[in-house]
Order: C-alpha cells, then sequence, then structure tokens
C-alpha cells in the first residue's frame, strides 16, 4: 500500500490557475499545452504562493477501517509545499503511515530541484487531442497523455484543459510506475473549479486495489484555498472556522 508517492504525483500539476479570454480554436495537443505552459507562468508571477486548506479521508471496506485528517496548505512563489496537521481522528495507523507520508512525498515532490520531474512538460510526456468536451458549460480540450518513462512521478492518463483559461479542469489516469508489487492498480481523479480569476482543485478520489487488503478509497477534499496575497488578511478566522469544524470529523 505504498500510495504516497502515487497520490502525490499529481499535485505537482498545476494546481492554480490563471483566467484569460481567449478563442477556443487550437486543435494541436502541443499548442494546448504550450499554452497551459504559459498560464502557468504567469500564476506564478502574478502571485506569491497560495494557501488554503484540506481534508483527507481513508476508508478501507475489508479491514473496516476509516480515518480522517485536517491540514493547512502554503504553497511558497517557487511551488514548494508546507503542511500542518490541525486535526486528526479515526485509525492511527492510517494516519501516520499513509495519509502523513503522503503530506511528506508531496512535499518532496513540490521542491525546486524536483518538480520539474513531475511537471506536465514535453520532457516528461507526449500528448494527444481527443476531442472537445464541455465541462460546466466552459469548453475544454480533452487531450491523452503518455509518460515518456516509467518514473513514480509521472502517470498515464487523460486530462481537461479549459479552452478559455488554458488551466487543468480534470485529471484521470493510473501511475505511469506500480509503486508496489502488492498493489494491483490505482485510479485517480482530480478535479478543478474557478474561482475569481484562479482555477483551485477541489477533489481528488483515488482507489487503490491491494492483493491482500482489498480496496482503499481516499478522498481529499479542497476548501478555502486563494493567492497568499490574498489569505493574509482572514486567515486566522479561517483557520479557526477549518478548527470548529474539525470537531465534526469523524461524526
Amino acid at each position: 500500500m505504498k500510495t504516497t508517492i502515487v497520490i502525490a504525483l499529481f499535485f505537482s500539476l498545476a494546481t492554480l490557475g490563471v483566467g484569460q479570454t481567449a478563442e477556443p480554436s487550437i486543435t494541436n495537443a502541443d499548442e494546448v499545452m504550450a499554452k497551459m505552459f504559459l498560464q502557468d507562468s504567469n500564476r506564478e508571477a502574478l502571485s506569491q504562493g497560495y494557501a488554503g486548506f484540506r481534508r483527507y479521508v481513508f476508508d478501507n471496506g475489508r479491514l473496516h477501517k476509516h480515518a480522517e485528517l485536517l491540514v493547512t496548505v502554503r504553497c511558497g512563489p517557487d511551488g514548494s509545499k508546507h503542511f500542518d496537521v490541525v486535526s486528526e481522528d479515526g485509525w492511527n495507523t492510517a494516519n501516520h503511515k499513509i495519509l502523513r507520508k503522503m503530506l511528506e512525498s508531496e512535499a518532496e515532490t513540490s521542491l525546486p530541484q524536483t518538480r520539474p520531474k513531475s511537471r506536465l512538460t514535453p520532457d516528461n510526456y507526449s500528448f494527444a487531442m481527443v476531442q472537445r468536451d464541455s465541462i460546466e458549460g466552459r469548453p475544454t480540450y480533452v487531450i491523452d497523455v503518455t509518460p515518456k518513462r516509467e518514473d513514480k512521478y509521472l502517470f498515464e492518463g487523460r486530462i481537461w484543459v479549459d479552452a478559455h483559461d488554458y488551466a487543468l479542469v480534470r485529471v484521470e489516469g493510473k501511475p505511469a510506475k506500480n509503486p508496489s508489487f502488492w498493489t494491483r492498480s490505482i485510479h485517480f481523479v482530480h478535479q478543478y473549479q474557478k474561482s475569481g480569476d484562479f482555477w483551485f482543485p477541489v477533489t481528488t478520489e483515488s482507489i487503490t486495489q491491494a492483493r491482500i487488503v482489498g480496496n482503499t478509497d481516499v478522498t481529499i477534499q479542497y476548501f478555502d484555498y486563494a493567492p497568499d496575497t490574498a489569505v493574509g488578511s482572514h486567515s486566522l478566522s479561517t483557520y479557526n472556522a477549518a478548527l470548529k469544524e474539525a470537531n465534526y470529523v469523524g461524526h
């Protein structure tokens, strides 16, 4: 059940995108990705990072185990992430051996020296246009993503890119490299939503099929995400609200 790197790899994708006005007329996947890379660079230039909260929920039906973790996340201008645990509840082993390990793995993956290995760039992936689609009334480009090597930081799957803002809307796939003999398969879906001028993650759902313990579901909910420049004035009230909400974790 080495899910830590696997869960972390898709957090290395752009977690905050800047909106822009554009005509959805590009049909070449590489052009779309180039636009997305530019928008990601614009985001990093305009913001000083971002901050927010996450709730991790772990469930294993065969073991009848449940665990939850509430954390704060702060991402610096260089993309590096720092996590603080606000509260935890449920199965202690899952909290310390899986959920906290996921935080450590994502923090490691976000470091400037590691990020280039996992980003959606031509160095790491090949891209192929599949079709046009619409998500919540917004046009998107649907692109197949193929890793150029078996690597714990990469994935194989499909992405949806907003045709106006060139921001990630949805990511779906599996790891490029199976993390363990004991793991049969892993599937994840990572979704984003626009708030103001920015795109933030809203949910991540992953299912790990293991040889002995069966299926394990890990769901991550993201809330109160904002550019770091907008967080300072209300971070304390947001934090206190999260603490109050944490009292209901597991109930």
